[in-house]
């Protein structure tokens, strides 16, 4: 098991997979040169790793892997291969070897091997060890076992095909909660099972899936129980729910990272801007309620809250909006107060009794039917053409 100085900050990879996991969900396809702007917007928050596709898949996913892998500059590139010589060399000869996460695709869990792949545990660790080996000969210097559904995985199916893995040739190993099924104690519990079994220089990447909603706390415990790498794409999207959201992850390991005992050289201001290219490509809608990126994320209509946000932002915002180029907004409805009244009225100079509160309040916030709204300006600008302030 290694040892950690808690005195010093674990540096966390962060591995991107909306090009591969994200782009292959219904709804979410994007050509070639759509995956390049998408890849240079990821690389410029300072995600170590880029997942470009899996090549063997289509001729359009060969061009994107050949376009991002010679476009990146600080990231790596990766990519998702059978346990197959075809596979393999087309990831080399498109991608290289040089900056190259070149994952290999293992079975991790018995309901696989019987249900959809047909094979035993020792034919699908073999063909993962022989494709690890020949991944190593063409000069592949990161090679990477990433194992689909292990959470469902018993010990003596994935201590064997980790261990005989590594011996050949991989360093890393990719550790996925393919159905979301885990509690994030138990995911934790998987990932320090793993940790103890292998060298402390095998990285351990997450990636888990948002099917209970517990794609990020997965993620975070997996970090807690000494996993090294996290994967995630941009907004969450993915496989059926999605995988861990690489804005809330961000956010958590600018905001925690010191109580996680880990840092991250991605940054919160970039972040927007890509989810906003996302957006505009594959036509995703902006939900009101998401963490980061939803319409209401930093805005709030209740008249506490805009009472405490008026006088200082921080009374309810921990999460502070200029980090990821966001505006806070004061929205006006049935539910706002008295205090956004006297905001403005002291704002314009005028006098904030009582009386004139009142008339503004009754007029423009208590008989705002429920479902309608107005911004700070709007009110201020009703409250001025209304001429009560004579």
């Amino acid at each position: 098991m290694r040892t950690q100085n808690p005195a010093l900050p674990r540096k966390i990879r962060i591995f991107d997979t909306t090009l591969r996991d994200g782009e292959q969900a219904p709804g979410n396809a994007m050509d070639p040169e759509q995956k390049l702007d998408m890849a240079l917007a990821i690389e410029a928050v300072g995600v170590d790793v880029v997942e470009a596709g899996f090549p063997s898949s289509s001729a359009s996913e060969q061009r994107a892997v050949r376009l991002v892998s010679a476009a990146l500059t600080s990231a790596y590139v990766s990519t998702l291969n059978r346990p197959i010589h075809a596979d393999i060399q087309l990831a080399v000869d498109l991608a290289g070897t040089e900056r190259h996460h070149l994952q290999i695709m293992a079975t991790g869990s018995d309901i696989h091997l019987e249900h959809k792949r047909g094979v035993s545990r020792e034919q699908a660790q073999d063909e993962c060890v022989e494709a690890i080996g020949f991944a190593r000969s063409l000069g592949a210097r990161h090679v990477t076992l990433a194992i689909e559904d292990a959470s469902r995985g018993p010990d003596d199916l994935l201590r064997p095909l980790i261990t005989e893995s590594i011996a050949a040739g991989a360093d890393a190993l990719t550790i996925a909660d393919t159905t979301g099924c885990m509690l994030p104690s138990q995911y934790g519990g998987l990932i320090a099972r793993i940790r103890s079994w292998i060298p402390d220089d095998i990285v351990i990447s997450t990636h888990c899936h948002e099917d209970m909603g517990l794609s990020l706390a997965n993620a975070l415990a997996g970090l807690e129980a000494g996993a090294d790498e996290v994967q995630a794409t941009v907004a969450g999207i993915g496989e059926r729910a999605g995988n861990t959201p690489l804005e809330e992850l961000v956010t958590v390991l600018t905001y925690r990272g010191d109580e996680l005992g880990c840092t991250t050289t991605a940054k919160t201001d970039g972040l927007y801007g890509a989810y906003e290219l996302l957006s505009r490509t594959i036509g995703l809608a902006t939900p009101r309620n998401k963490a980061i990126f939803g319409a209401n994320a930093f805005a709030t209509q209740a008249g506490i809250h805009q009472a405490g946000i008026l006088r200082a932002p921080f009374t309810y915002e921990f999460v502070e909006p200029y980090r990821y180029g966001r505006e806070r907004s004061i929205v006006i409805g049935r539910h706002s107060g008295r205090a956004v009244i006297r905001h403005i009225l002291l704002e314009l100079d005028a006098d904030p009794g009582d009386g004139v509160v009142d008339r503004i309040y009754a007029e423009h916030i208590a008989g705002r039917p429920g479902a309608e709204c107005m911004s700070l300006p709007e009110l201020r600008r009703a409250i001025v053409d209304s001429g009560v302030l004579g």
